[in-house]
């Protein structure tokens, strides 16, 4: 019988909100670095039907361009959508005792909090949810408004 292969995936996508600001720093040779963590939440009901909210949370790392985004644009509390991969990996604390951790290393990230910047005489605009990717300089264009009416704008503003 032929042996069976298995598929090697490896991908993750979740929600959350950072847990406190993410750590910034500079490897050896100048790579920016950073990591953060998210909590995501998840409702479900128990035995008794009643709701109730189990909170998991998880080590995120990002490099390069992607790292000096996220150290520009998160703070503790902001809402991003991570998309990646997990990996492990192990390492001596001062006590000499190995320990190890799973995270996400992210490809993209989206930032889903509305940052307000100021626009023409001064006025407060909108900026607007992007996606930013590992592998790219660009931001991405991610936000729906673009494809509405001025007459939609307004209406989804006013609400």
């Amino acid at each position: 019988m032929a042996e069976l292969k298995m598929p090697e995936i490896n991908y993750v996508i979740i929600a959350g909100n950072l847990t406190k600001d993410p750590v910034c720093r500079m490897t050896t040779n100048n790579t920016p670095v950073v990591n953060f963590s998210i909590a995501s939440n998840r409702k479900y009901k128990d035995s008794n039907n009643q709701w109730q909210e189990d909170v998991c949370y998880i080590g995120v790392v990002a490099w390069n361009k992607l790292a000096e985004s996220c150290r520009d644009r998160l703070r503790k509390g902001s809402a991003v959508l991570v998309d990646g991969e997990l990996q492990s990996r192990t390492w001596k604390n001062d006590d000499g005792n190995n320990r190890s951790i799973v995270e996400i290393k992210a490809r993209r990230i989206q930032f889903l909090n509305k940052r307000l910047r100021n626009g023409e005489n001064g006025s407060e605009i909108d900026e607007i949810d992007v996606f930013v990717d590992e592998d790219s300089n660009d931001f991405s264009d991610d936000a729906f408004d673009k494809f509405l009416s001025n007459e939609e704008s307004d209406l989804i503003k006013n609400k």
